[in-house]
């Protein structure tokens, strides 16, 4: 059943010419056709497009060319840019808005071989836990489709789990890569900030967003980010730093590894059966030889408040230049260029991209920037203190990547503060532009649950390395959804 492959199992059947890039795509594009109106995905199916390139990448292993990706299938999520390609960002603003051009991530996978199907759905502009802020309507976890698949790379992360797809690209904000891994059974990293070019990337928050792969296994994550890292002289926030073998790095014994686990993590907003899982890791870490400390973050409990002000604040900035004026969606007859503006952004954007840009003003308005917005990035220096002293004494953090598993889909749509304390343990790495990782550690009544692991900046190669033997041991990523 090649929809059950991994992405290295992809790569090495394809080698071994077990079967061709053709095949696979077709099968995959079958599946997609007939499951993915049960979960709502994918934004756009790219079918002939892939057909065509899988038909190429044939040819060029007929030629002699190799290399793991090569006739691989992938999707992106719907905020990276694809020339001839319709890209959304889930949003109605940009519904038919066909980017002339790729970014640098759609272009760097197109030249390791990657066949890309489509375009994934997500939360409008990357802004939500739920997947249920697109303006093409919520997308359902396999695992129960009465429930969310997190967000706001929910349609990457409910397509892989459901097999159509063996990999996906995401994008972290705030936890939208690990969140979504951890409520549908995948594993999901989250890059340093700067270590993935964000150009043609559309941007929520420019000094949090970070992209990054969505698979079942660390072996997976390993193979695409390898493709998509490394400095590009286009992305003024992207580090010009060398890339690690991540592949290599993936077989180092955890022997003397020191392993975190922040008292503040513990509290009582977390289920307690997700509790459980994270001690369970903590003992088979043990096994593998590492040691474990007790540690603490003491200002982790102002994160949220402080993300709050600090994406807002970016997103308001960001989402300025959809006007109306230059591409995207217009209104009918405005009256004048203020018409123009206002019933365009009304009429554009949804309910809670009106509530961030809203917050993000205000933060920045005159009288208030010192107040809110000042103190969130104060705060947000704290932080990262925090983690570099922790990391002064341990080599990862591990804590839950959620609070809870997948809620039913609805019942946190009135209540955004809610929906914000989903990302409680997520996003302190994203201020502090820190690499996390998460992977599967079991099942809360049927529904999976992820463990988060964080490490110091460039660290991505420890992450999967430490993810890579746990998944030796476990089986827990192998685990399906019934029906898919």
């Amino acid at each position: 059943m090649l929809h059950q492959l991994t992405l290295a199992e992809v790569a090495r059947g394809l080698a071994d010419k077990q079967f061709s890039a053709e095949e696979l795509t077709r099968a995959l594009l079958s599946r997609i056709e007939q499951l993915d109106p049960q979960l709502n995905s994918f934004i756009s199916v790219t079918a002939d497009e892939a057909i065509a390139k899988a038909r190429a990448a044939d040819q060029r292993r007929a030629n002699g060319e190799s290399g793991a990706l090569l006739g691989a299938p992938i999707a992106h999520k719907d905020l990276f840019c694809t020339k001839g390609v319709r890209t959304s960002c889930g949003s109605k603003i940009l519904d038919s808005f066909v980017s002339p051009y790729d970014a640098t991530v759609v272009e760097r996978l197109a030249a390791a071989g990657a066949v890309s199907l489509g375009k994934l759905n997500m939360d409008e502009f990357a802004m939500g836990s739920a997947n249920e802020s697109s303006h093409y309507g919520a997308v359902k976890n396999p695992w129960d489709t009465s429930r969310v698949p997190g967000g706001s790379s929910g349609g990457s992360a409910a397509a892989v789990a459901a097999r159509l797809i063996p990999a996906a690209t995401g994008t972290d904000t705030g936890g939208s890569i690990r969140q979504p891994a951890a409520l549908t059974n995948l594993t999901g990293i989250k890059p340093t900030y700067g270590r993935v070019s964000r150009w043609g990337m559309i941007a929520f928050a420019s000094s949090l967003d970070q992209a990054g792969p969505l698979a079942r296994t660390a072996e997976d994550c390993a193979l695409l980010l390898g493709a998509m890292a490394g400095f590009d002289a286009k992305d003024s926030t992207c580090v010009d730093q060398p890339l690690d073998d991540y592949l290599a790095a993936l077989n180092q014994p955890l022997a003397g590894l020191r392993v975190g686990l922040p008292r503040e993590y513990f509290g009582a907003g977390l289920d307690a059966r997700i509790a459980d899982k994270v001690m369970a890791v903590v003992e088979e870490l043990k096994k593998l030889g590492a040691t474990v400390k007790d540690i603490s973050l003491p200002n982790m409990q102002h994160a949220i408040p402080a993300y709050y002000v600090i994406a807002p604040a970016e997103a308001s900035s960001n989402l300025s230049r959809f006007d109306g004026v230059r591409f995207g969606y217009r209104c009918e007859n405005p009256q004048n260029l203020e018409d123009l503006y206002k019933r365009t952004r009304a009429e554009g954007f949804g309910a809670e991209v009106k509530r961030r840009i809203m917050v993000g003003t205000y933060a920045l308005s005159a009288g208030y920037y010192d107040a809110y917005y000042l103190k969130a990035q104060k705060i947000r220096r704290l932080i990262k203190n925090d983690f570099v002293s922790a990391f002064g004494e341990v080599d990862v953090i591990l804590g839950p990547t959620t609070p809870n598993p997948a809620w039913k889909l609805g019942t946190k749509n009135d209540d955004p503060v809610a929906q914000y304390l989903e990302d409680i343990y997520t996003i302190t790495a994203n201020l502090a532009g820190i690499p996390g990782l998460s992977m599967p550690a079991g099942f809360v009544e049927g529904l999976p649950v992820g463990v988060q692991l964080l490490a110091p900046y460039f660290q991505e190669g420890r992450l999967l390395n430490v993810a890579h033997q746990y998944q030796q041991v476990t089986d827990w990523h192998k685990q399906a959804p019934a029906g898919f």
